[in-house]
Protein backbone atom coordinates (compact mmCIF):
# COMPACT_ATOMS: atom_id res chain seq x y z
CA UNK A 1 0.00 0.00 0.00
CA UNK A 2 1.66 2.99 -1.16
CA UNK A 3 0.87 6.04 1.28
CA UNK A 4 -0.31 9.48 -0.60
CA UNK A 5 2.10 12.48 -0.09
CA UNK A 6 1.11 15.38 1.93
CA UNK A 7 -0.32 17.27 -1.21
CA UNK A 8 -2.16 14.76 -2.04
CA UNK A 9 -3.43 13.82 1.31
CA UNK A 10 -4.52 17.53 1.74
CA UNK A 11 -6.49 18.04 -1.39
CA UNK A 12 -8.40 14.66 -0.71
CA UNK A 13 -9.03 15.59 2.86
CA UNK A 14 -8.37 18.86 3.54
CA UNK A 15 -11.08 18.32 6.85
CA UNK A 16 -8.98 15.79 8.41
CA UNK A 17 -5.70 17.34 7.63
CA UNK A 18 -6.46 21.22 9.20
CA UNK A 19 -7.99 19.32 12.29
CA UNK A 20 -4.93 17.31 13.13
CA UNK A 21 -2.65 20.41 12.59
CA UNK A 22 -5.58 22.84 14.71
CA UNK A 23 -6.42 20.06 17.64
CA UNK A 24 -2.90 20.09 19.03
CA UNK A 25 -2.32 23.68 18.65
CA UNK A 26 -5.56 24.32 20.36
CA UNK A 27 -4.85 21.95 23.18
CA UNK A 28 -1.34 23.69 23.44
CA UNK A 29 -2.74 27.06 23.97
CA UNK A 30 -5.56 25.47 26.80
CA UNK A 31 -2.82 23.98 28.92
CA UNK A 32 -0.90 26.95 28.50
CA UNK A 33 -3.28 29.24 29.94
CA UNK A 34 -3.99 30.89 26.69
CA UNK A 35 -7.87 29.70 26.50
CA UNK A 36 -9.20 32.75 25.54
CA UNK A 37 -6.94 32.30 22.47
CA UNK A 38 -7.69 28.42 22.20
CA UNK A 39 -11.87 29.22 22.27
CA UNK A 40 -11.95 31.16 19.67
CA UNK A 41 -10.26 29.89 17.12
CA UNK A 42 -11.75 26.58 17.92
CA UNK A 43 -15.01 27.39 17.63
CA UNK A 44 -14.37 29.38 14.42
CA UNK A 45 -13.39 26.29 12.95
CA UNK A 46 -15.99 23.92 14.28
CA UNK A 47 -18.54 26.40 13.23
CA UNK A 48 -17.29 26.05 9.82
CA UNK A 49 -17.72 22.85 10.12
CA UNK A 50 -20.75 22.62 11.04
CA UNK A 51 -21.89 24.79 8.14
CA UNK A 52 -20.40 21.93 5.93
CA UNK A 53 -21.92 18.81 7.46
CA UNK A 54 -25.46 20.30 7.28
CA UNK A 55 -25.05 21.11 3.59
CA UNK A 56 -23.80 17.13 3.22
CA UNK A 57 -26.51 16.33 5.43
CA UNK A 58 -29.34 18.18 3.50
CA UNK A 59 -27.87 16.43 0.19
CA UNK A 60 -27.99 12.80 1.69
CA UNK A 61 -31.34 13.10 3.24
CA UNK A 62 -32.47 14.48 -0.41
CA UNK A 63 -30.98 11.67 -1.53
CA UNK A 64 -33.17 9.53 1.12
CA UNK A 65 -29.66 8.64 3.23
CA UNK A 66 -30.39 8.91 6.83
CA UNK A 67 -27.16 9.20 8.95
CA UNK A 68 -25.56 10.10 12.61
CA UNK A 69 -23.85 13.20 11.25
CA UNK A 70 -26.78 15.37 12.58
CA UNK A 71 -26.29 13.68 16.00
CA UNK A 72 -22.60 14.71 15.27
CA UNK A 73 -23.63 18.23 14.10
CA UNK A 74 -25.83 18.69 17.61
CA UNK A 75 -23.00 17.61 19.89
CA UNK A 76 -20.94 19.75 17.93
CA UNK A 77 -23.06 22.74 18.83
CA UNK A 78 -23.96 21.87 22.22
CA UNK A 79 -20.42 21.83 23.44
CA UNK A 80 -19.13 24.89 21.52
CA UNK A 81 -22.26 26.57 23.68
CA UNK A 82 -20.75 25.32 26.89
CA UNK A 83 -17.78 26.54 25.94
CA UNK A 84 -16.07 22.57 25.50
CA UNK A 85 -14.62 23.40 22.38
CA UNK A 86 -11.74 20.49 22.90
CA UNK A 87 -14.70 17.89 23.07
CA UNK A 88 -15.91 19.49 19.88
CA UNK A 89 -12.68 19.63 17.73
CA UNK A 90 -12.45 15.91 18.97
CA UNK A 91 -15.81 15.06 17.30
CA UNK A 92 -14.97 17.13 14.13
CA UNK A 93 -11.78 14.67 13.73
CA UNK A 94 -13.96 11.44 14.10
CA UNK A 95 -16.46 12.67 12.00
CA UNK A 96 -14.31 13.04 8.87
CA UNK A 97 -11.72 10.62 9.82
CA UNK A 98 -14.25 8.14 8.53
CA UNK A 99 -13.79 8.64 5.31
CA UNK A 100 -10.11 8.52 5.01
CA UNK A 101 -10.09 5.63 6.58
CA UNK A 102 -12.48 3.92 4.63
CA UNK A 103 -10.80 5.08 1.19
CA UNK A 104 -7.66 3.93 2.87
CA UNK A 105 -9.20 0.31 3.03
CA UNK A 106 -10.95 0.17 -0.29
CA UNK A 107 -6.84 1.26 -2.04
CA UNK A 108 -6.16 -2.12 -2.34
CA UNK A 109 -8.56 -3.26 -5.05
CA UNK A 110 -6.89 -0.47 -7.42
CA UNK A 111 -3.37 -1.73 -6.77
CA UNK A 112 -4.34 -4.99 -7.49
CA UNK A 113 -6.15 -3.78 -10.75
CA UNK A 114 -3.10 -1.30 -11.79
CA UNK A 115 -1.12 -4.88 -11.54
CA UNK A 116 -3.04 -6.66 -13.64
CA UNK A 117 -3.53 -3.74 -16.47
CA UNK A 118 0.59 -3.23 -15.90
CA UNK A 119 1.43 -7.30 -16.83
CA UNK A 120 -0.82 -7.48 -19.97
CA UNK A 121 1.22 -7.99 -23.19
CA UNK A 122 0.58 -4.67 -25.55
CA UNK A 123 2.02 -6.71 -28.49
CA UNK A 124 2.83 -9.62 -30.46
CA UNK A 125 5.54 -10.82 -32.51
CA UNK A 126 3.38 -11.69 -36.18
CA UNK A 127 4.77 -14.33 -38.10
CA UNK A 128 1.96 -14.70 -40.35
CA UNK A 129 -1.22 -15.77 -41.10
CA UNK A 130 -3.35 -19.19 -40.82
CA UNK A 131 -2.92 -20.08 -44.84
CA UNK A 132 1.01 -18.45 -44.64
CA UNK A 133 3.01 -21.94 -44.81
CA UNK A 134 6.57 -21.16 -44.58
CA UNK A 135 5.25 -19.48 -40.74
CA UNK A 136 3.40 -23.00 -40.34
CA UNK A 137 6.38 -25.63 -41.47
CA UNK A 138 9.46 -23.21 -40.38
CA UNK A 139 11.29 -24.64 -37.50
CA UNK A 140 12.12 -22.61 -34.83
CA UNK A 141 15.62 -22.05 -36.23
CA UNK A 142 14.15 -21.08 -39.46
CA UNK A 143 11.31 -18.85 -38.94
CA UNK A 144 10.44 -15.83 -41.14
CA UNK A 145 11.10 -12.45 -39.12
CA UNK A 146 8.40 -11.74 -37.02
CA UNK A 147 6.24 -8.22 -37.03
CA UNK A 148 5.11 -6.38 -33.96
CA UNK A 149 2.09 -5.83 -33.74
CA UNK A 150 -0.84 -3.86 -31.15
CA UNK A 151 -2.39 -7.17 -29.50
CA UNK A 152 -5.61 -5.83 -30.14
CA UNK A 153 -4.84 -6.28 -33.60
CA UNK A 154 -4.45 -9.82 -33.50
CA UNK A 155 -7.02 -12.18 -34.87
CA UNK A 156 -7.62 -15.48 -34.85
CA UNK A 157 -6.27 -17.71 -36.88
CA UNK A 158 -2.76 -15.40 -37.04
CA UNK A 159 0.33 -17.62 -36.09
CA UNK A 160 2.43 -15.70 -33.05
CA UNK A 161 5.87 -16.14 -32.07
CA UNK A 162 6.31 -16.26 -28.01
CA UNK A 163 9.98 -15.39 -26.65
CA UNK A 164 11.12 -17.19 -23.95
CA UNK A 165 9.99 -16.01 -20.51
CA UNK A 166 7.33 -13.13 -22.48
CA UNK A 167 3.51 -13.59 -21.17
CA UNK A 168 1.53 -15.20 -24.19
CA UNK A 169 -0.46 -12.31 -25.50
CA UNK A 170 -3.99 -14.11 -26.17
CA UNK A 171 -5.76 -17.60 -26.61
CA UNK A 172 -3.86 -19.89 -28.84
CA UNK A 173 -2.96 -23.56 -30.00
CA UNK A 174 0.22 -24.75 -29.67
CA UNK A 175 2.54 -25.19 -33.27
CA UNK A 176 5.32 -26.21 -31.43
CA UNK A 177 6.23 -29.71 -30.67
CA UNK A 178 6.23 -28.90 -26.89
CA UNK A 179 6.74 -26.37 -24.83
CA UNK A 180 6.71 -25.74 -20.81
CA UNK A 181 4.36 -22.72 -19.78
CA UNK A 182 4.21 -21.12 -16.02
CA UNK A 183 0.36 -21.28 -15.17
CA UNK A 184 1.11 -19.77 -11.54
CA UNK A 185 -0.45 -16.25 -12.57
CA UNK A 186 -3.92 -17.71 -13.51
CA UNK A 187 -4.45 -21.22 -11.68
CA UNK A 188 -1.84 -20.70 -8.57
CA UNK A 189 0.15 -23.84 -9.97
CA UNK A 190 3.39 -23.47 -9.06
CA UNK A 191 4.93 -26.26 -11.44
CA UNK A 192 5.37 -25.49 -15.40
CA UNK A 193 2.63 -27.35 -17.15
CA UNK A 194 3.53 -29.20 -20.23
CA UNK A 195 2.08 -29.08 -23.34
CA UNK A 196 2.48 -30.50 -27.21
CA UNK A 197 1.30 -29.52 -30.20
CA UNK A 198 -2.65 -28.99 -30.72
CA UNK A 199 -2.53 -27.79 -27.59
CA UNK A 200 -5.01 -24.89 -26.06
CA UNK A 201 -2.57 -22.36 -24.42
CA UNK A 202 -4.58 -19.86 -22.70
CA UNK A 203 -2.97 -15.85 -22.56
CA UNK A 204 -1.77 -14.47 -19.37
CA UNK A 205 0.66 -17.69 -18.82
CA UNK A 206 4.31 -17.36 -19.05
CA UNK A 207 6.72 -18.88 -21.61
CA UNK A 208 9.22 -20.87 -20.59
CA UNK A 209 12.80 -20.96 -21.85
CA UNK A 210 12.29 -21.66 -25.77
CA UNK A 211 10.81 -19.79 -27.84
CA UNK A 212 7.31 -21.48 -29.29
CA UNK A 213 4.85 -20.72 -32.35
CA UNK A 214 0.96 -20.82 -31.02
CA UNK A 215 -1.92 -19.73 -33.58
CA UNK A 216 -4.48 -17.24 -32.08
CA UNK A 217 -8.21 -18.96 -31.29
CA UNK A 218 -9.16 -16.07 -30.15
CA UNK A 219 -8.73 -11.88 -30.05
CA UNK A 220 -7.05 -10.28 -27.18
CA UNK A 221 -10.32 -9.14 -25.71
CA UNK A 222 -11.62 -12.79 -25.59
CA UNK A 223 -9.29 -14.15 -23.79
CA UNK A 224 -8.46 -15.54 -20.96
CA UNK A 225 -6.28 -12.92 -19.51
CA UNK A 226 -8.20 -10.10 -20.43
CA UNK A 227 -11.16 -11.11 -19.40
CA UNK A 228 -9.56 -11.88 -15.85
CA UNK A 229 -8.72 -8.26 -16.12
CA UNK A 230 -12.53 -7.32 -17.27
CA UNK A 231 -13.92 -9.29 -14.18
CA UNK A 232 -11.54 -7.72 -11.98
CA UNK A 233 -12.15 -4.17 -12.97
CA UNK A 234 -15.94 -4.77 -12.83
CA UNK A 235 -15.50 -6.05 -9.53
CA UNK A 236 -14.04 -3.01 -8.41
CA UNK A 237 -16.49 -0.41 -10.18
CA UNK A 238 -19.74 -2.30 -8.94
CA UNK A 239 -18.23 -2.42 -5.33
CA UNK A 240 -21.03 -0.57 -2.87
CA UNK A 241 -19.52 1.51 -0.23
CA UNK A 242 -19.50 0.45 2.81
CA UNK A 243 -22.25 1.17 4.92
CA UNK A 244 -21.60 2.21 8.66
CA UNK A 245 -22.92 0.19 11.23
CA UNK A 246 -24.46 3.10 13.48
CA UNK A 247 -26.31 4.34 10.19
CA UNK A 248 -28.60 1.19 10.23
CA UNK A 249 -30.06 2.41 13.40
CA UNK A 250 -29.53 5.92 13.06
CA UNK A 251 -33.03 7.68 13.68
CA UNK A 252 -33.78 5.83 16.28
CA UNK A 253 -30.11 6.49 18.04
CA UNK A 254 -30.75 10.05 17.61
CA UNK A 255 -33.93 10.55 19.32
CA UNK A 256 -33.49 8.34 22.25
CA UNK A 257 -29.98 9.79 22.63
CA UNK A 258 -31.25 13.54 22.44
CA UNK A 259 -34.04 12.03 24.81
CA UNK A 260 -31.65 10.82 27.46
CA UNK A 261 -29.63 14.52 26.83
CA UNK A 262 -32.79 16.45 27.53
CA UNK A 263 -33.76 14.73 30.74
CA UNK A 264 -30.19 14.82 31.71
CA UNK A 265 -30.38 18.59 31.54
CA UNK A 266 -33.62 19.04 32.94
CA UNK A 267 -32.50 16.85 36.10
CA UNK A 268 -30.08 18.56 36.74
CA UNK A 269 -30.47 21.83 35.77
CA UNK A 270 -27.35 22.50 33.87
CA UNK A 271 -26.80 22.96 29.74
CA UNK A 272 -23.14 20.94 30.31
CA UNK A 273 -24.90 18.01 31.10
CA UNK A 274 -26.95 17.92 27.73
CA UNK A 275 -23.61 18.39 25.89
CA UNK A 276 -21.51 16.07 27.34
CA UNK A 277 -24.53 13.10 26.91
CA UNK A 278 -24.25 14.00 22.98
CA UNK A 279 -20.54 14.08 23.10
CA UNK A 280 -20.22 10.50 24.41
CA UNK A 281 -23.20 9.71 22.30
CA UNK A 282 -21.85 10.06 19.14
CA UNK A 283 -20.59 6.85 18.16
CA UNK A 284 -16.84 7.70 17.34
CA UNK A 285 -16.42 3.31 17.62
CA UNK A 286 -19.34 2.59 15.35
CA UNK A 287 -18.25 5.26 12.88
CA UNK A 288 -14.99 3.80 12.06
CA UNK A 289 -15.93 0.58 12.85
CA UNK A 290 -16.61 -0.49 9.29
CA UNK A 291 -12.83 1.19 7.23
CA UNK A 292 -10.73 0.09 10.69
CA UNK A 293 -12.42 -3.60 10.94
CA UNK A 294 -11.63 -4.35 7.03
CA UNK A 295 -8.08 -2.55 6.92
CA UNK A 296 -7.46 -4.94 10.02
CA UNK A 297 -8.81 -7.39 8.14
CA UNK A 298 -7.24 -7.20 5.08
CA UNK A 299 -3.49 -6.73 6.54
CA UNK A 300 -3.92 -9.90 8.42
CA UNK A 301 -5.08 -11.89 5.54
CA UNK A 302 -2.28 -10.10 3.86
CA UNK A 303 0.25 -11.71 5.65
CA UNK A 304 -1.20 -15.09 5.59
CA UNK A 305 -0.51 -14.88 1.85
CA UNK A 306 -4.26 -14.12 0.71
CA UNK A 307 -5.08 -11.09 -1.20
CA UNK A 308 -8.24 -9.53 -0.43
CA UNK A 309 -10.10 -7.19 -3.06
CA UNK A 310 -11.65 -4.77 -0.89
CA UNK A 311 -13.85 -4.23 1.99
CA UNK A 312 -17.21 -5.23 -0.25
CA UNK A 313 -15.54 -8.70 -0.80
CA UNK A 314 -14.83 -9.44 3.62
CA UNK A 315 -18.74 -8.50 3.62
CA UNK A 316 -19.92 -11.00 0.84
CA UNK A 317 -17.69 -13.38 3.07
CA UNK A 318 -19.57 -13.16 5.81
CA UNK A 319 -22.24 -14.73 4.31
CA UNK A 320 -21.00 -17.79 2.73
CA UNK A 321 -22.08 -20.73 3.77
CA UNK A 322 -19.80 -22.90 1.25
CA UNK A 323 -16.34 -22.41 0.30
CA UNK A 324 -14.72 -24.36 -2.81
CA UNK A 325 -11.02 -24.24 -2.83
CA UNK A 326 -8.77 -25.73 -6.37
CA UNK A 327 -5.95 -27.40 -3.37
CA UNK A 328 -2.86 -27.41 -5.42
CA UNK A 329 -1.53 -24.07 -5.55
CA UNK A 330 -4.31 -22.34 -3.33
CA UNK A 331 -4.26 -24.52 -0.05
CA UNK A 332 -0.71 -26.20 -0.83
CA UNK A 333 2.43 -25.10 -3.00
CA UNK A 334 2.42 -27.84 -5.32
CA UNK A 335 5.61 -28.96 -3.86
CA UNK A 336 5.19 -32.72 -2.64
CA UNK A 337 7.50 -33.54 0.49
CA UNK A 338 8.59 -36.62 1.85
CA UNK A 339 7.32 -36.84 5.42
CA UNK A 340 7.56 -40.97 6.17
CA UNK A 341 9.22 -43.81 4.68
CA UNK A 342 8.38 -47.21 5.36
CA UNK A 343 10.20 -50.62 4.61
CA UNK A 344 8.01 -53.49 2.90
CA UNK A 345 9.21 -57.44 4.52
CA UNK A 346 9.29 -58.88 0.86
CA UNK A 347 11.81 -55.52 0.37
CA UNK A 348 14.19 -56.11 2.47
CA UNK A 349 14.56 -60.19 2.46
CA UNK A 350 15.48 -59.76 -1.22
CA UNK A 351 17.75 -56.69 -1.55
CA UNK A 352 21.56 -57.37 0.31
CA UNK A 353 22.13 -53.46 0.74
CA UNK A 354 19.13 -53.40 2.81
CA UNK A 355 19.96 -56.37 4.57
CA UNK A 356 23.64 -55.33 5.41
CA UNK A 357 21.70 -51.80 7.09
CA UNK A 358 22.12 -52.21 10.90
CA UNK A 359 19.02 -51.28 12.28
CA UNK A 360 15.33 -50.23 10.75
CA UNK A 361 16.38 -46.40 10.54
CA UNK A 362 19.63 -47.64 8.31
CA UNK A 363 17.42 -49.57 6.21
CA UNK A 364 15.30 -46.75 5.47
CA UNK A 365 17.81 -44.60 4.72
CA UNK A 366 19.11 -46.98 2.35
CA UNK A 367 15.89 -47.55 0.58
CA UNK A 368 15.92 -43.81 0.29
CA UNK A 369 19.07 -43.54 -1.56
CA UNK A 370 18.51 -46.21 -4.20
CA UNK A 371 14.95 -44.57 -5.32
CA UNK A 372 15.95 -41.25 -5.13
CA UNK A 373 19.17 -42.14 -7.17
CA UNK A 374 16.95 -43.67 -9.37
CA UNK A 375 14.45 -40.68 -9.54
CA UNK A 376 17.36 -38.54 -10.74
CA UNK A 377 16.22 -39.26 -14.20
CA UNK A 378 12.62 -38.85 -13.92
CA UNK A 379 10.41 -36.39 -14.98
CA UNK A 380 7.54 -37.27 -12.24
CA UNK A 381 6.30 -34.76 -9.90
CA UNK A 382 7.53 -36.46 -7.02
CA UNK A 383 10.97 -37.11 -8.05
CA UNK A 384 11.83 -33.93 -7.10
CA UNK A 385 10.48 -34.02 -3.46
CA UNK A 386 12.34 -37.95 -3.06
CA UNK A 387 15.49 -36.33 -4.51
CA UNK A 388 15.08 -33.23 -1.83
CA UNK A 389 14.58 -35.73 1.54
CA UNK A 390 17.58 -38.01 -0.06
CA UNK A 391 20.35 -34.73 0.00
CA UNK A 392 19.21 -32.98 2.64
CA UNK A 393 20.01 -36.75 5.14
CA UNK A 394 23.50 -35.88 3.10
CA UNK A 395 23.03 -39.21 1.09
CA UNK A 396 25.41 -40.27 -1.85
CA UNK A 397 23.03 -41.13 -4.83
CA UNK A 398 24.35 -43.36 -7.13
CA UNK A 399 24.81 -43.09 -10.79
CA UNK A 400 24.12 -45.28 -14.04
CA UNK A 401 24.85 -44.99 -17.48
CA UNK A 402 21.56 -45.57 -19.17
CA UNK A 403 17.90 -45.04 -17.95
CA UNK A 404 14.35 -45.91 -18.96
CA UNK A 405 11.19 -44.44 -18.00
CA UNK A 406 8.01 -45.83 -18.75
CA UNK A 407 4.35 -43.54 -17.76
Amino acid sequence: MQVPNLSTFARRYPIVLCTLILLPIVIALALGGLGNVAQPVATGYVAIIIVITVIDMVRDILRGNFGLDILAVVAMSAAIAVGEYIAAMIVVLMLSGGEALEDYAASRATKDLDALLKRAPQRAHRLGTQTDDTALTSTTDELPASTDVPVDEVTPGDILLVKPAEVIPVDGELLTANAEIDESQLTGESLPAAYVAGDHIRSGAVNGHTAIRIRATASAKDSQYQQIIALVSEAEQAKAPTVRVADRFAIPFTLVSLAVAGLSWWLSGEATRFAEVLVLATPCPLLIAAPVAFMGGMSRASREGVVVKGGATLEQLAKAKTVAFDKTGTLTHGEPELTAIQLHESFAAGNTDVQQAATLDDQALELLRLTASAEQYSTHVLAAGIIDAAQSRGLALATTDTAEEIA
